[in-house]
């Protein structure tokens, strides 16, 4: 089946808005730029269109105009995709979870400038934003498979590689999660050495920050050894499936990335560039999670 060559160009600049969306709201939170725009939306600060910038004033409202045109694009993605891939299993549920989960982060987002959240609610607000980027990354995908530019149609995975896929891409979620919780209730810089809290001493954490920070640490190596077990499994057992293995061998590479821009951000005491770095690979990484759980669910035999 042909597909128009405009739809593919309007997937991929929407696959790259929602990037823009998960950076740009990253950057307000790590510069503190949410009050920007003050307590008013969607205008800011009284205004359409503010004519007082400061540099807070310029991310939250960038951010704002970036998450509707954006918007506007993920909409017209999702109707054309309905209307032109409608009889692909997976079309409509991810058309839905792609306008669905944009739609609430944008009003999470609101419901922070007019009123404020609790750290632990705010936290939230990222992997929200990650659902629907996952989702119109594998929108995309689809997009492009209809082509046959790569094949995913003898997809076998066994019962252990379908355990670990499931697994690790639901627990991916807790480290967002935690991740967000660290930016949010400012706990970044609380431990200042790595990878313990206090490289001379091995103890609890003492405060509400420690245990968030260290956390999240705890969580990230976790994910780390689970995803080279799963690398392992797919380079012994999957060379044969070239979607299964290369994806495997690049969540490792990208799990890794994560890894090394996390312990750069303590070094480098919060350099603005590594952390949203650290925010393009967990977001690259669960999007290709997300897709390899699609692939898992057309697996048709049991290895």
């Amino acid at each position: 089946m042909h597909i128009h060559k405009i739809l593919k160009w309007l997937a991929v600049a929407s696959t790259v808005g929602m990037l823009l969306i998960l950076l740009g709201g990253a950057l307000v939170t790590k510069t503190d730029s949410g009050m920007g725009c003050g307590r008013h939306w969607p205008g800011c600060n009284g205004q359409l269109i503010p004519d007082k910038i400061t540099t807070e004033v310029l991310i939250e409202f960038s951010h704002r105009v970036v998450t509707g045109a954006v918007g506007i694009l993920i909409v017209a993605l999702a109707i054309w995709a309905w209307r032109a891939l409608g009889h692909v299993r997976e079309t409509k549920f991810l058309s839905i979870m792609a306008v669905f989960f944009l739609v609430l982060q944008a009003l999470i987002g609101a419901a922070q400038v007019k009123w404020g959240q609790g750290d632990f609610i705010l936290a939230l607000h990222f992997g929200i934003s990650l659902i629907s980027f996952a989702a119109v990354l594998l929108l995309t995908l689809l997009i492009f498979e209809v082509d046959r530019k790569f094949d995913t149609d003898k997809i076998r995975i066994g019962k252990t590689l379908k355990f670990h896929t499931i697994g690790v891409t639901l627990y991916s979620y807790i480290v967002v999660y935690s991740g967000a919780l660290v930016r949010h209730t400012k706990s970044s810089l609380v431990c200042k050495d790595w990878p313990l809290c206090r490289n001379d001493e091995f103890s609890l954490p003492t405060n509400l920050y420690e245990w968030v920070q260290m956390g999240h640490r705890a969580a990230a190596g976790l994910i780390i050894i689970w995803i080279i077990i799963i690398a392992i499994h797919a380079f012994r057992n999957y060379k044969e499936q070239r979607a299964i293995y290369w994806g495997w061998i690049t969540a490792l590479i990208l799990v890794l990335c994560q890894a090394c821009t996390g312990m750069l951000i303590v070094f480098t005491k919060l350099n603005l560039y590594i952390a949203l770095l650290h925010s393009l690979f967990v977001s690259l990484l669960f999007g290709l999670l997300c897709y390899m759980v699609l692939l898992l669910s057309r697996s048709r035999l049991k290895i």
